[in-house]
């Protein structure tokens, strides 16, 4: 995989940060992990905004695994953001939430998600998925977008 191409994760559970980090570790992958705490964050920093404008011309990430539950700005309406600019629109983005919530798969893809991955509760199961999510994601997927692509 392309070590220019970082992934972002978008989580307000320090704990699920954590075990996202140390997942992708174990699973071997060596792309930053850029984390955000909040939906009003991550669009910041995928339009360069606010105290992320330093990002301006920096390429986009290859992979947002994008949590539901957020604060000041939940994942349906950042998800909804990202597919409505031409330059995000074809990102790639995975829920990965907590969420059994029938509704929120449905809405999930109704807003342009490209997978819907519920968080597996053992840490072994959380570590194969994190690994699975990264090969396809990173290495499988051909992306539209220039620079993203595996």
């Amino acid at each position: 995989m392309s070590s220019s191409q970082s992934i972002l994760l978008v989580e307000d559970n320090p704990d699920d940060v954590d075990l996202t980090q140390r997942a992708f570790q174990r699973a071997g992958f060596t792309q930053p992990l850029d984390v955000v705490e909040d939906g009003v964050e991550a669009l910041d920093y995928l339009f360069a905004r606010g105290a992320h404008a330093h990002r301006a011309g920096e390429p986009l990430p290859g992979l947002v695994l994008l949590d539901l539950k957020l604060p000041r700005l939940d994942g349906h309406s950042v998800l909804r953001q990202i597919r409505a600019n031409p330059r995000t629109r074809f990102l790639p983005v995975v829920i990965l939430t907590s969420s059994d919530e029938e509704k929120d798969l449905v809405e999930s893809y109704s807003h342009g998600c490209n997978s819907y991955v519920r968080k597996p509760v053992s840490y072994t199961e959380f570590v194969e998925a994190a690994r699975q999510l990264g090969v396809y994601w990173l290495v499988l997927n051909r992306s539209p977008l220039p620079g993203v692509s595996g």
